[in-house]
C-alpha cells in the first residue's frame, strides 16, 4: 500500500472518530442517553394488553430510532406480577430497565402483602387508561349486556363461569362487582394473561370475561366473541367498523345495560427507584415522541385505549388517588392480604 493511500486511509480512520467524538459530545450535551440496552419488564403473561403495548413500544422504538439503544421486552408474571415489580424494585439506580404496569401495581402488594409499593419505584409516564368489555361466545344466547346481566340474576349460584387475569387483579374485582349487582355468585377461573382469556372464551370453556378490547380484538373481527359494554361511564369514541356491521364506538356503556359497573386500568411506565432526573427526562421525551406517531394513533383505536397521558407531579398525584381507590374496592371484595 503507497503512502498517499495509509495516509487516506488513516484520515478516513480520523474523520470516523472524530464523528463519533461529536455524537457522544452532543449526546451529552442534550442530557443523559441509554449506553447499553434497555430491559422492559412486563409484569404479567404473553399475549395480554400489556405485554401486546410493551411490544409495540419495542418496535416502534426500533423503527423511529426514539433509542440509541434497543428495548429487550422480558415476561416476569410470577405472583400476580410481584416478580417483575420486586426485580425493578431491588435494581436501584439502574436507568436501562423500564417496567410496564396495570393496575397489579396496587392490587398484586394488597392482596399479596409482597413487600412493595408503586412509591419505591420512579414515576415515569402513563401512556392511557384502558377499557374492561364484557365478552360472551359469539354462539351465546346472550345478544345484549342486559340479556346477559338477567340471565346471571335468574340462575342458580356459581352456574356461570367467570375468566380472568390472575386472581384478586382487575378481572376478579369485575367480577364481584357484577356479583354484587346480581346478587349472584359466580365461579372465577384464573389464567396467566389476557391471551389465555380469550382463548378459554372461544372454546366454550367459559361463559364470559372481561378482557381488555386488545385483548380480544382479533377474535371479534373473526366472528368468534361479541362484546356486550364497556365498563366506562362513556363510550368509547372510535367510530371506524371492527366487524362488518359494529364499532368499538356502537358498544353501550354497561350502566345504560343496567350494570351499575365502572373500572379503567392503568397503563403506565416506572423506572426502578435512585435514577437521576436527566435519566428520567429522557425517557418521558421519548414516549412524548412516541405518543405522536401515527402508528400510536392506529394502536390507541385497535385497542380503544382512554388517551390519557400524565407526567410529573399530575401522575405522582393520580397514583395515589387511585392507590386509594383500589384499596376501597380490594377491602369491599375481601381481597386484601390478612
Amino acid at each position: 500500500m503507497g503512502v498517499r493511500a495509509i495516509h487516506k486511509k488513516n484520515n478516513k480512520a480520523w474523520w470516523a472518530a472524530a464523528l463519533l467524538g461529536l455524537a457522544a459530545v452532543q449526546a451529552q450535551a442534550a442530557g443523559w442517553v441509554p449506553t447499553k440496552p434497555i430491559e422492559f419488564i412486563v409484569p404479567a403473561g404473553t399475549g395480554g394488553g400489556a405485554d401486546q403495548m410493551a411490544r409495540f413500544v419495542q418496535g416502534m422504538v426500533s423503527k423511529h430510532q426514539l433509542s440509541p439503544q434497543p428495548m429487550v421486552v422480558v415476561n416476569k408474571a410470577g405472583g400476580a406480577g410481584a416478580e417483575g415489580f420486586l426485580d425493578v424494585k431491588g435494581d436501584k439506580g439502574n436507568p436501562h430497565k423500564l417496567v410496564i404496569t396495570l393496575s397489579n401495581l396496587f392490587t398484586t402488594p394488597m392482596a399479596t402483602g409482597v413487600p412493595f409499593n408503586w412509591r419505591d419505584l420512579t414515576p415515569v409516564s402513563m401512556l392511557a387508561l384502558d377499557q374492561f368489555v364484557l365478552w360472551v361466545n359469539e354462539e351465546a344466547p346472550f345478544k345484549t349486556a342486559k340479556d346477559y346481566f338477567n340471565a346471571l340474576k335468574g340462575q342458580n349460584p356459581n352456574s356461570f363461569k367467570m375468566g380472568g387475569t390472575g386472581s384478586k387483579q382487575e378481572d376478579q374485582i369485575i367480577t364481584v362487582m357484577l356479583e354484587k349487582a346480581t346478587g349472584k355468585k359466580m365461579i372465577y377461573i384464573p389464567y396467566k394473561g389476557g391471551g389465555d382469556v380469550a382463548v378459554q372464551l372461544v372454546g366454550k370453556h367459559v361463559d364470559s370475561t372481561v378482557n381488555n378490547p386488545i385483548e380480544a380484538e382479533s377474535h371479534w373481527r373473526a366472528g368468534k366473541l361479541r362484546p356486550l359494554c364497556v365498563f366506562d361511564e362513556q363510550r368509547m369514541p372510535y367510530p371506524a367498523k371492527v366487524t362488518a356491521s359494529q364499532a368499538w364506538a356502537d358498544l353501550p356503556t354497561c350502566a345504560s345495560q343496567g350494570i351499575p359497573v365502572s373500572y379503567l386500568m392503568l397503563r403506565g411506565i416506572f423506572m426502578p427507584p435512585g435514577v437521576s432526573a436527566d435519566q428520567t427526562a429522557f425517557y418521558q421525551e421519548l414516549f412524548n415522541k412516541l405518543r405522536a406517531l401515527p402508528e400510536w394513533k392506529d394502536f390507541m383505536a385497535k385497542g380503544a385505549f382512554r388517551q390519557t397521558a400524565l407526567q410529573g407531579a399530575e401522575f405522582i398525584d393520580w397514583l395515589g388517588k387511585n392507590e386509594q381507590q383500589h384499596r376501597v374496592l380490594m377491602k369491599e371484595a375481601g381481597f386484601m392480604a390478612q
